[in-house]
């Protein structure tokens, strides 16, 4: 009986002290439990620094920086700025890999299937889809030692191999099952790459 009333006893004390200070004004800063690195040092851009010869926090673009996937305007080429880093582009075959309702087979008129392009969908390949598929598609990726339940998806199995390069590309785009989207993440030319790749790999099976 005697643990009841002190566990009574420290409950009620408990939900006075987080009730009672309600709507009480502090000049102290709050208590942060997890400050989550609200409060780093840093310079703000008007501030002043030696670190730079010209004491100013704020600087200039290093000489020659282009912006990324960009390139700059050249004579005859003044208005044009394009980039391989489009994520969207569209409801055509190459931003969907689908005509209409149906995944198509082949790879899309903006994209040409060569040894650059297969080069290319290696590098992406390894960077965003090894972890999971591994180093050759067959899902024996370095998540599998530690989560395989459900087993990732082996890309040259028979099965995968008979997709259309559009639901491959589809597959990517919006993911699958486990497989988050990454359409935000991998630019439209580069996910044709990594089908490319995929195919080249399903082919040395050969499946």
């Amino acid at each position: 009986m005697r643990w009841f009333f002190l566990v009574l006893a420290i409950a009620v004390v408990a939900t006075i002290y987080a009730i009672g200070p309600r709507g009480e004004k502090f000049s102290d800063p709050p208590f942060e439990l997890f400050p989550d690195m609200d409060h780093q040092f840093k310079f703000r851009p008007q501030e002043s620094s030696q670190f730079f010869a010209d004491d100013q926090v704020a600087q200039k673009p290093v000489t020659g920086t282009v912006p990324l996937g960009y390139s700059l305007p050249h004579a005859g080429n003044d208005d044009d700025l394009g980039s391989d880093l489009a994520y969207s582009s569209g409801d055509s075959y190459f931003s969907t890999g689908q005509f209409g309702d149906f995944y198509g087979k082949g790879y899309p008129k903006e994209v040409t299937l060569d040894a650059a392009l297969v080069k290319r969908g290696q590098e992406r390949f390894q960077i965003f889809c090894t972890p999971c598929h591994g180093e050759t598609g067959d899902g024996q990726g370095v998540v599998s030692k530690y989560w395989a339940i459900p087993p990732t998806a082996n890309l040259i199995d028979a099965r995968v191999s008979a997709l259309p390069e559009g639901q491959i590309f589809s597959t990517i785009t919006h993911g699958k099952g486990l497989m988050g989207p990454y359409n935000g993440v991998i630019p439209v030319k580069d996910r044709w790459a990594i089908v490319s790749y995929v195919k080249s790999l399903q082919k040395a099976s050969g499946n």
